[in-house]
């Protein structure tokens, strides 16, 4: 399982997505502190969860990043993430 498919998973498993978009950013990183050969380090994230309701968007963030620290401590570098809860 490549780490694309880690993180959708640990998000989807944790916080039940009603929408989920990860996009490997690390072509565009080349050359850049953590970056590798292979990729794999820089994402870019949308998700949207109703876990979140009420939530500020520090906090959004702090979610994902505690729900991912294993993905970072083993070569994820950075992760852009746009967060929200549903709207009703």
């Amino acid at each position: 399982m490549n780490r694309a498919d880690r993180i959708i998973a640990i998000l989807t498993k944790e916080l039940h997505p009603a929408r989920l978009e990860l996009q490997d950013d690390s072509h565009k990183h080349a050359g850049h502190t953590g970056a590798r050969e292979g990729g794999e380090t820089h994402y870019s994230l949308v998700i949207e969860s109703q876990a979140f309701s009420g939530m500020s968007a520090v906090r959004m963030h702090q979610r994902v990043y505690a729900l991912l620290d294993a993905e970072f401590k083993n070569g994820l570098h950075a992760l852009a993430i746009r967060a929200s809860a549903p709207k009703n």
